[in-house]
């Protein structure tokens, strides 16, 4: 794991989508709890007035509190920070994350907006595998580049 005064890079990580009231908030959720020694932002490109209640209630279900969280808009700072930006899925091609950001993965999570519990449940679990796989590729790099730091000690 990292050290607390760690800025390596590649542990910037930016979620957007395009209202910041569910997925990619919930992604932010998943990966602050599985690697909380990386740095996680998520922000949309035209941010909703509030989170997705039905997305808060399906996080807190697995012990993710989402309430006191609230939609952020997208900066040109947050972009620039970032080493790894995660387009969550597009519903507006206008405002899509991906006409921003060359290098961007897109994941094409679908909208839980207007779904039921039960469909927010599987979109939900599919961000926790996506994130899941994430975290797993961020702690091997961090591994390997420690392993190639002079002075450096694993774990």
């Amino acid at each position: 794991m990292g050290h607390p005064n760690d800025t390596i890079d590649p542990d910037d990580v930016l979620f957007v989508c395009v209202e910041n009231s569910a997925r990619s908030q919930m992604a932010e959720g998943f990966l602050k709890a599985m690697a909380p020694n990386i740095r996680v932002q998520s922000a949309g490109t035209a941010p909703g007035g509030r989170m997705n209640p039905i997305a808060v209630e399906a996080m807190r279900e697995i012990g993710i509190d989402m309430a006191g969280q609230e939609p952020k808009s997208l900066t040109g700072k947050m972009l620039d920070s970032a080493s790894i930006v995660v387009n969550m899925g597009c519903i507006d091609k206008e405002s899509c994350p991906a006409l921003f950001v060359d290098d961007m993965q897109d994941w094409q999570i679908d909208d839980p907006r207007g779904k039921d519990i039960r469909q927010v449940r599987a979109i939900r679990d599919e961000i926790r595998q996506k994130v899941s796989r994430l975290a797993d590729e961020l702690e091997h790099k961090r591994t390997k580049s420690q392993e190639e730091i002079p002075g450096e000690t694993n774990r």
